[in-house]
């Protein structure tokens, strides 16, 4: 009877055990065929998001494609990659090269960057490629007006920073939905300055990415990495105070701050911050000399005083592709 009755429960036991074992891998089993129906899914989000088939034709003419605009001086090496790398990116109608150097372009430089252009577009797109000489050395000729663009669209960029065709393409699908603001990749932000402020008058201090990391708030994007509507190079250099512009001149600083005021001016809205990786192929630039953020302040101040206010609107808004983020 007692070993009867053990049995029984050594029966119950096995019983329990081999439920529970059936549990486990019924959990371990929905929980792998979720994981494998969410990355389906994913997948197929994906492969819908990454053929625009009929989401171009939306668009007018004009908002097809962007032109790209370098800003360049004496380092052709750069250029180079630049202009080979880009060349592959789908959306491209064109590109600028800004040249502001005493010399012309050499002839080999010319013929290197129309083969690199057209032998990596994709597709054989043919895109046009021009290189807009000027006379004078300054920082506003990246923002001079580009009378046959074909496209509203500019991507401005430096060409010792190269983006990722996707992050680029991602950045003028964000501008498309907002074409009078400035979308970038480089936030930098303004605060006042609370030790000089006096009565009515304000003061206000320059503040570069780690402000930026800091607080998730930021007033600008700068123009070393940003898409706008060219109608902003007409502005820039038809309309905008004079004064700001030989005071860039002089002090061969702060023309994508006069940039950002000049798009804030205009809309009374903040730019937007898009998220991309940044590959700088480059030396160390004006940035990490120093007094470089009191020379940046002082050109802020400058700015508010021409305009009689301050335009720059902050904000915390960030523009994220979730296609290729899990954590957004």
């Amino acid at each position: 009877m007692r070993d009867r009755r053990t049995a029984m429960q050594r029966l119950r036991l096995g019983a329990k055990s081999a439920i529970g074992s059936v549990k486990i891998k019924l959990l371990l089993f929905s929980c792998i065929a979720l994981t494998v129906f969410a990355l389906i899914s994913r997948a197929a989000d994906s492969m819908r998001l990454s053929r625009p088939s009929g989401t171009l034709d939306s668009y007018p003419v004009s908002r097809r494609g962007y032109n790209i605009v370098i800003n360049t001086w004496k380092r052709n090496d750069l250029l180079k990659r630049s202009v080979s790398h880009y060349a592959s990116c789908s959306g491209l109608d064109s590109i600028h090269i800004v040249w502001s150097e005493p010399d012309p372009p050499s002839e080999s430089l010319i013929k290197f960057l129309h083969h690199a252009l057209h032998s990596n577009s994709r597709n054989h797109k043919n895109v046009e490629l021009k290189i807009d000489i000027n006379q004078e050395d300054s920082l506003n000729n990246r923002f001079k007006e580009i009378k046959d663009l074909k496209t509203d669209a500019v991507f401005s960029i430096d060409d010792d920073i190269i983006f990722p065709c996707s992050s680029v393409e991602f950045a003028f699908n964000v501008w498309r939905t907002a074409p009078d603001t400035m979308v970038g990749f480089v936030p930098r932000m303004h605060w006042i300055d609370q030790l000089v402020q006096k009565g009515n008058t304000v003061s206000y201090v320059y503040a570069g990415w780690w402000s930026v990391w800091w607080t998730g708030t930021y007033s600008m994007v700068l123009s070393k990495a940003a898409f706008f509507h060219k109608k902003y190079f007409s502005l820039y250099t038809n309309e905008m105070p004079a004064s700001i512009r030989e005071f860039t001149t002089k002090n061969r600083n702060c023309e994508d701050i006069a940039m950002s005021f000049l798009v804030a001016n205009a809309t009374g809205s903040p730019p937007i911050w898009v998220k991309g990786k940044i590959f700088e192929i480059g030396s160390t630039g004006i940035s990490s000399l120093g007094g470089h953020t009191e020379k940046r302040s002082q050109c802020v101040n400058r700015f508010v005083m021409e305009y009689g206010r301050m335009p720059l609107v902050s904000t915390s808004m960030k523009a994220v592709d979730s296609r290729s983020s899990w954590f957004w």
